[in-house]
């Protein structure tokens, strides 16, 4: 199709990887501990450069850190 770009497996691997990394940050890293709760490949964007942006925390939940388990009744995801 034209306007599309051949993913070989080396950019599908990095594609992973970033996404692997994003959520690393959300859940460790970050100064709120965030848990998106909702990612699927609709909610991943790429870049110019293939690099993976995670979007859409319209489902996600903030964690205060303090606590190594949290829990939540509420069902979500598609």
């Amino acid at each position: 199709a034209e306007g599309r770009i051949q993913l070989d497996w080396e950019k599908r691997f990095n594609i992973i990887i970033g996404i692997a990394r994003g959520i690393l940050y959300l859940h460790q890293d970050s100064r709120l501990n965030i848990i998106h709760r909702d990612l699927k490949a609709g909610n991943v964007l790429l870049d110019e450069q293939l690099n993976p942006k995670i979007s859409d925390f319209g489902l996600a939940r903030i964690f205060s850190g303090v606590h190594g388990q949290e829990t939540t009744n509420v069902v979500v995801g598609t």
